[in-house]
C-alpha cells in the first residue's frame, strides 16, 4: 500500500494567494479542503484540481467573519495535515470615517477565526505528532499604516502570534510560517478601495509566484518568509527609520 494523501484546509480559497496555494498542494498530491463564502468559485476550482491532479477536494462554505462560520467549519473538517489560514481583507480609510461594523469583521476574519483555527487544528496535529500551519500575513505587518490602521495591525498580531507559536511548538512536529507577501496582483485591492500607483504594480507579484514561495518555505519549516527579493529588506529599514518618518511616508503612499 501506498502512503496516505496529505489533507490540508486552505481558508479564503475562492481567488487569489488562496487559489494558487491550493493549486500548488493538489499538484503535491495533497487531498484539499478548500474554504471561502463563494461556492460557485470553490467548486469550480474543485472540479478543476480533481480532473487535473485526481486529488479529493471537498468544498465547504463557510463565512469567517461570523462565529457561525468558524463553529461550522472546525466541526466539519477533521485530521488535516496542513492549515492554510489565507482568509482575509482589508479596507482602506481613515479609521473614524468608516463604519465599525466592516472593520470588526477585519477583525473577526483576519485575527479571530485565524487563531481559533489555529488553536483547534494546532491541537491535533500535536496529538498526531506531525502537521504544519500557514498563516498569511503581510509586508504591513511590519509597519502602521494611516488610513490602512486596522488592517496593518491585525496582519502585526498575525505575524507577532505566528512566531510565537513556532517557537512553542518546537519539537512537537508541528512547525508554524507567516507567509509576507507585498503588493500581488489579486482581487485584494479591489475589495480594499486600493488603487495601485505605476511602481507598485511594477512592483507587484503574481499570486502564483507568491504561492509557491510560501509551500516552499512552509515544507522547510521556516518561521516566516517575505515574498519577493524587493520587499525583504522592509523589516531592517523599518527598523533604522524613525516612527515620525515611517508613519509619513505610509501616509504618502496609501493616501
Amino acid at each position: 500500500m501506498g502512503m496516505a494523501r496529505e489533507r490540508a484546509l486552505v481558508t479564503g480559497a475562492s481567488s487569489g494567494i488562496g487559489m494558487e496555494i491550493a493549486k500548488v498542494l493538489a499538484s503535491e498530491n495533497c487531498d484539499l479542503i478548500i474554504s471561502a463564502r463563494r461556492k460557485k468559485e470553490l467548486e469550480n476550482l474543485s472540479k478543476e484540481l480533481i480532473q487535473k491532479y485526481g486529488i479529493n477536494c471537498e468544498v465547504i462554505v463557510a463565512d469567517l467573519t461570523t462565529e457561525k462560520g468558524i463553529k461550522s467549519l472546525i466541526k466539519n473538517v477533521k485530521n488535516i495535515d496542513i492549515l492554510v489560514n489565507n482568509a482575509g481583507f482589508g479596507i482602506l480609510g481613515n479609521h473614524i470615517d468608516m463604519p465599525d461594523e466592516r472593520q470588526l469583521e477585519m477583525i473577526n476574519l483576519n485575527i479571530l477565526a485565524l487563531t481559533k483555527l489555529s488553536h483547534e487544528f494546532g491541537k491535533q496535529m500535536v496529538e498526531n505528532g506531525r502537521g504544519r500551519i500557514m498563516n498569511v500575513a503581510s509586508i504591513a505587518a511590519y509597519i502602521s499604516g494611516p488610513g490602512f490602521a486596522v488592517y496593518c495591525a491585525t496582519k502585526a498580531y498575525v505575524l507577532s502570534y505566528s512566531r510565537a507559536l513556532h517557537k512553542e511548538l518546537n519539537g512537537t512536529g508541528v512547525t508554524v510560517t507567516a507567509l509576507c507577501p507585498g503588493y500581488v496582483n489579486t482581487g485584494f485591492q479591489e475589495v480594499a478601495g486600493m488603487k495601485l500607483s505605476k511602481m507598485e504594480n511594477y512592483t507587484a507579484i503574481p499570486a502564483d509566484r507568491v504561492a509557491k514561495i510560501a509551500i516552499k518555505s512552509m515544507r522547510k519549516g521556516k518561521r516566516e518568509v517575505i515574498a519577493g527579493i524587493i520587499n525583504k529588506p522592509l523589516p531592517l529599514v523599518t527598523r533604522i527609520t524613525p516612527m515620525w518618518l515611517q508613519l509619513a511616508i505610509v501616509n504618502r503612499i496609501l493616501k
